[in-house]
């Protein structure tokens, strides 16, 4: 069975780059500390507990919940912590060793209807429905190359005359496991 994305329609594709417009979404989330491959597997696992079964479902118990593609991040700035959308654009940087990892949760949810995590450091928020500038590339998506794509998209936006409203946000697509030259990443900002 195929994994869920989220949905959106493209307005425009040269080469690499995608402009779309994203649907709203609600995803689940934490912020963690530490450098990006690091913080990318703490976050990873503080959420993946919240869908495989430790939160509290509305009607008692607990509940699984569909996995979905990708597993996101951005650097994390106090200011950001306050808001819903995504704002000030910056590059893929560590900003004070924070970072917010998301999943998207499957299209079927609303915030009624999702459990309630028992863990804490683990939000539920819904995304409004936005258009982000993406550059896609395949392979591991290490500080260094997400460093490179970002500066590359930014770059891209520049020479389309389109200004970035949002800080540069990491996608991952694959399973560990999966072959580096078979792997989907994605370095995507709002605009």
């Amino acid at each position: 069975m195929a994994i869920e994305e989220p949905k959106y329609s493209v307005i425009e594709t040269s080469g690499t780059f995608e402009l779309r417009a994203y649907d709203s979404m609600i995803v689940a989330e934490t912020v963690v500390s530490g450098t990006m491959d690091k913080a990318s597997s703490a976050g990873f696992r503080a959420i993946a507990d919240y869908i495989f079964g430790n939160n509290t479902a509305r009607s008692g118990g607990s509940e699984k919940i569909s996995m979905t593609a990708p597993v996101a991040m951005e650097p994390e700035t106090k200011a950001e912590s306050e808001k819903i959308s995504m704002t000030a654009p910056v590059a893929m940087v560590e900003s004070n060793g924070q970072w917010r990892v998301h999943f998207v949760m499957p299209s079927k949810h609303t915030l009624d209807t999702l459990p309630r995590p028992n863990n804490p450091a683990v939000t539920l928020r819904e995304v409004p429905g936005h258009q982000v500038a993406v550059v896609r590339f395949s392979g591991f998506a290490g500080e260094e190359k997400t460093a490179i794509k970002t500066a590359e998209l930014l770059a891209w936006l520049e020479t389309q005359q389109i200004t970035p409203t949002g800080k540069p946000e990491l996608a991952r697509y694959n399973p560990p496991w999966t072959l580096p030259f078979l792997r989907r990443n994605e370095v995507m900002v709002t605009y």
